[in-house]
């Protein structure tokens, strides 16, 4: 076990680093503008409402062909790729960051999953990046059982209070070449930082920045927290992004929102563009763009990182909230000057953030359209007076999503029935809770960070992933 206490330095970071920080531009003010005018004109005629409502179902029609693009373009996986013995020139030092918070719980299962990676000893160091006024977990911390190459560090109080200052704070006593960033309720593959340093040292063009790791729910047996619904229906949302959509752009070479895990960095390319914007919410969705602003290129990887769903609607509520918050505060960012992104950078844009707010708007307001036009059409006696085309776009985008689902599931192993797809517009609907709850946050609390709670978990279910590991172990 590490000897000594925890390490206390001082430091922090100026309000003004953070993007996120500031306020609204002279182009975002005219756009506004402008669509305020939009607005105003198409409210008073009737026929500009019906061109308006034609634009929007043309989008969605045009988002669902594009989930089903992605389908098709991210491919057959292939599975987890042999390790190399040593890469050439030896291993890069690698840097573990974990920003923990009130997470007296948790802290010690994830020591143990951390101790438990697969990685020269002499080349890895772990940094606990813990609070100053949070006590239980510093006392957790220094009652578990240590890794040498695992320090405790004590972030000094500042402002704002959130995951990436404290990852900032981290990042700039990171002694390696290549660092990760992992969350308390992780359990990572054991071989995923041999697989990231292998990446890197075969990227002939060193334009990669980062490689995301996927994220797989894995709901547990014995937890008081769970809530089946919910879990289920993340775990597939889950799964159609980190094994559908995120390689479909990585195929494309197009930037994406990074998971808020699991991401595996050139450490000088991350302090190149200033580590994370402490003042977003979100601070992984615009790291991703803000690499791809300076040049950086981003990839995937296939060992993947298995989390525990939120849960109930108490712990899922805020997060969610949390995360289109961010999303909101990431599209206004990289709004500002969109130049900057470029076409293809715009199109990623318009196509993970916008079209996921987009989404959340209007899920809850399509599903009351549709259960509201059959109800009266049922008690009138008559079929649904329903345009056609909005109906090609309701029912087409609805398949999308289960298709992309579906295929997301079956890579991940997890299970999605029937009854999961007839429940998902349930689940859709309470994304547009959840996006009124943020445009609310965003104008009150724009920086408060919505903590998502973690319980220590219960029995793990059955572990469909073995072959894979067994096989990382004989490669080594």
């Amino acid at each position: 076990m590490a000897g000594g206490g925890p390490e206390r330095t001082g430091g922090g970071h100026s309000p003004r680093e953070g993007a996120a920080w500031r306020g609204v531009s002279v182009f975002q003010a005219l756009a506004l503008g402008l669509v305020l005018v939009v607005g105003a004109l198409v409210a008073s005629e009737r026929l500009a409402t019906g061109w308006l409502i034609l634009a929007i179902q043309t989008g969605f029609l045009m988002l669902a062909v594009w989930r089903i693009a992605t389908i098709l373009i991210s491919g057959k996986p292939v599975g987890a790729p042999p390790l190399m013995a040593r890469p050439p020139g030896g291993w890069p030092r690698y840097t573990i960051l974990a920003a923990l918070h009130d997470e007296a719980e948790v802290v010690g299962q994830l020591i143990e999953r951390l101790a438990a990676i697969d990685y020269p000893p002499d080349r890895l160091e772990a940094l606990l990046l813990l609070e100053a006024h949070d006590q239980a977990t510093i006392a957790a911390a220094m009652r578990a059982r240590r890794p040498r190459w695992m320090r405790v560090v004590v972030v000094p109080p500042g402002v704002p209070h959130t995951k990436p200052r404290a990852l900032n704070f981290g990042l700039a006593r990171a002694r390696g070449d290549l660092v990760t960033i992992y969350d308390a309720e992780d359990d990572p593959d054991p071989f995923q930082l041999r697989e990231a340093a292998d990446r890197f040292a075969a990227d002939a063009s060193g334009r990669i920045a980062c490689l995301q790791s996927p994220l797989r729910i894995r709901r547990r047996r014995h937890c008081g927290h769970a809530a089946p619904f919910l879990d289920r229906q993340f775990a597939v949302e889950y799964a159609g992004l980190f094994e559908v959509a995120l390689p479909a752009l990585t195929r494309l070479g197009l930037p994406f929102p990074l998971g808020g895990t699991s991401n595996h960095f050139r450490i000088d390319a991350l302090r190149a563009v200033g580590g994370w914007d402490a003042w977003n919410v979100t601070e992984d969705a615009d790291l991703g763009f803000r690499l791809w602003r300076n040049g950086w290129r981003l990839g995937v990887l296939s060992r993947p990182t298995y989390e525990t769903p939120p849960g109930a609607l108490e712990f899922w509520l805020p997060q969610r909230t949390r995360w289109l918050k961010g999303y909101m505060q990431t599209w206004g960012v990289h709004t500002r000057s969109p130049e900057r992104l470029g076409l293809r950078g715009g199109a990623a844009l318009i196509l993970t953030l916008g079209a996921g707010l987009a989404s959340a708007a209007i899920h809850a307001v399509t599903l009351a359209w549709v259960v509201t036009a059959v109800m009266v059409a049922g008690v009138g006696g008559l079929p649904p007076d329903t345009p056609a085309f909005a109906l090609c776009v309701l029912i087409l985008g609805a398949a999308a999503a289960w298709l992309q689902g579906k295929i997301g599931a079956r890579r991940a192993r997890i299970p999605y029935s029937a009854a999961d797809m007839i429940a998902a517009p349930a689940y859709w609907s309470l994304l547009s809770l959840a996006f009124v709850h943020a445009v609310w946050r965003l104008v009150r609390e724009p920086f408060a960070w919505d903590k998502t709670a973690h319980f220590r978990d219960g029995e793990p279910e059955a572990q469909e992933d073995a072959p894979m590991l067994d096989a990382g172990r004989k490669a080594a």
